[in-house]
This record gives C-alpha cells, structure tokens and sequence, in this order.
C-alpha cells in the first residue's frame, strides 16, 4: 500500500490552474515575458537622468532599425495609469519611433520603483557618450534606491554563511561603473553644485576636480564664485577650488576673500632651458678613440666658436669692399 501511495504521489498531476496556464502566464511569473506593443503604450522612465540626443549615432541606429528592425528588446514594466514605464532603451524607442515602426518587442518585468532604477541606471551608466552631470545625477539615483531597499533582504543572502559580511552601499553603487566607490561618491557630490555651475562641467569650462570642491560652498557662495567667475572670464585651479571649500567651511568666504584667492597668482616658474642631444654614435667618428662625451661636447662648441668667429670675419671683409 505504502508503495503504492508513494508510485501515485509520483504520477501526481499538475493543477487545473497550471495545465492551462497560458505561456504569457508562465513567462510573466518568470519576470521574463516577451511581447509586442505599440510604441503608443511606451513611456519614459520619469527622472530618466540620460539624454536622448538626435546626433550622428542617432541616425545610424535609425538607419540599422530601417534595414535590420530592432535586434535587441527593450525592457520595461507595467505602469499603474496603463501602458509601460521604459526601463532600458531609451535611444531604441527613439529611433524606432523616427525609423516610422508602429510596434516594437518588449521584456515585461514586474519590479518596484526601487529596482527599475537601480536596472535603468545599471543598462546605461556605461554607455560610451555621457555627460559628467548625466553619471552624477544616476549615481545618486541609485544610490538613493540601494539605501532605501538595504533593509529588504532579497534571495538567499546569508543563508550559505550568516557570518558572511554584505558588501556596504558604497560597493554596490560602484561595482559596473568602471569607477572605485571613492570616485563614485565624487561624481555624487556634483549634485550639490547649482544649474549654472553642473552646465559649465558638462561644457568641460569648469574641470571636475574643482567642481568637486566647489559642491561644498553654500549655493550663495556658488552664486557669488560664479558670478565672479564670469565677470573676470577666469575658472578655478583644483587648490583655489580647495581654498575656497576651506573658506567656506570656517564662514570667512566673504567676497573680499574670494577675490583674494581667485586674484592670486601662481608662483612663476622658470622656464626649462631646451637641450640638444645628438646620438655619440652619429659623431663618433670625427673623434679619437676613448674621447669621452663630455670631451666631445668641448670640441664641438669649440668648433662652432670657430666657426662662427671666421663666418664674422668674412662678412665684415666683404662690406669692406
């Protein structure tokens, strides 16, 4: 009896549910459902901090859609008013929309507002034309979502060792990005600038390092460096950037201050004497053997000294005539 009732345990069959579960159904509980959608139902990702620009890229995409279609899907999620948030492929959309297609293939997942932004800001942040301010606003982003969803364990994390350290936000948020977590929190920091200031690092008038520096004054002290900035048609070297963020941290940046650092001249530096060097090699032979170069660079000036001396004389002889 026991074997049979393990044989018919074996041969147990799958619920009513599951045996006409649709393959859209089972696809969507994998989070891994493929569909077609009209390009009517896509929506950008809302703060997507990366520009889509009608450049020469563009227009190869475009091109590439209009005689190969779309090769890779996009991936998006279910929007609560209807249609689909765009997660990743925002320059696809955007090309397949001037390619003239109607409908384009999707991967549907069903994530939380934190997770699509740590997905949208991971299939960009290495894409080979962003702007400093475009990293720096999805850096922190994501940083923003790792520190809100830290406290929500996710898998088996912890199950395999319980001793087993979990890796600090800073790691997380750097990993992928090609930067060391310490860069990473840099590239945050540029978020504390005002508009006019992230304008100029994305114009590269305004070098990231100082930049960086820059983010710790007040946005009145920013104003006030700007406007200064502007008015004498000068930019910062990293150690005024520096000076300026010390100022400001003991509230002596008063604009007197400011002019006096700015103003400030670097110490001048003599200018390197240029030097000849000639291979020994190419004028060994003029000379005896075991002549040292030190002899050789002797006789040469020397020679020129001669040389020149009799060039002088033959010129004064022929305006004598």
């Amino acid at each position: 009896m026991a074997t049979k009732n393990k044989f018919m345990n074996a041969m147990k069959m799958p619920a009513i549910a599951d045996m006409f579960s649709s393959e859209a159904d089972r696809q969507r509980e994998s989070g891994d459902l493929v569909t077609e959608v009209p390009l009517s139902e896509l929506h950008p990702f809302v703060n997507h901090p990366f520009e889509v620009r009608d450049d020469e890229d563009m227009q190869k995409l475009v091109d590439s859609i209009k005689e190969n279609g779309v090769l890779t899907n996009l991936t998006v999620r279910p929007r609560a008013e209807g249609g689909y948030e765009i997660i990743s492929g925002h320059r696809r959309f955007h090309a397949a929309q001037l390619a003239g297609l109607d409908k384009i293939k999707v991967q549907v997942r069903d994530v939380d507002d934190d997770q699509a932004i740590i997905d949208m800001v991971d299939a960009n942040i290495q894409r080979e034309h962003i702007s400093p301010m475009e990293k720096a606003r999805a850096l922190k982003m994501k940083n923003e979502a790792l520190k809100r969803s830290a406290g929500r364990p996710k898998g088996n994390w912890g199950q395999l060792d319980p001793n087993f350290p979990k890796p600090r936000t800073k790691e997380i948020l750097a990993e992928g990005t090609g930067e060391s977590a310490k860069q990473v929190q840099r590239y945050i920091r540029l978020n504390e600038l005002i508009p006019e200031l992230q304008k100029k690092v994305d114009f590269n008038t305004l070098k990231f390092n100082p930049a960086v520096e820059l983010s710790y004054l007040t946005p009145d002290e920013q104003q006030s460096f700007l406007d200064y900035a502007e008015a004498q048609d000068c930019t910062p070297s990293l150690s005024q950037a520096q000076k300026l963020k010390a100022a400001s941290k003991d509230g002596t940046l008063t604009p007197d201050k400011l002019e006096e650092i700015m103003s400030a001249r670097k110490p001048s530096v003599a200018p390197r004497e240029p030097v000849l060097n000639i291979n020994v090699s190419k004028v060994a032979q003029y000379f005896p053997t075991g002549c040292t170069k030190q002899q050789m660079e002797n006789r040469i000036l020397k020679i020129l000294e001669s040389y020149f001396r009799q060039m002088a004389h033959e010129q004064a002889h022929e305006e004598e005539r």
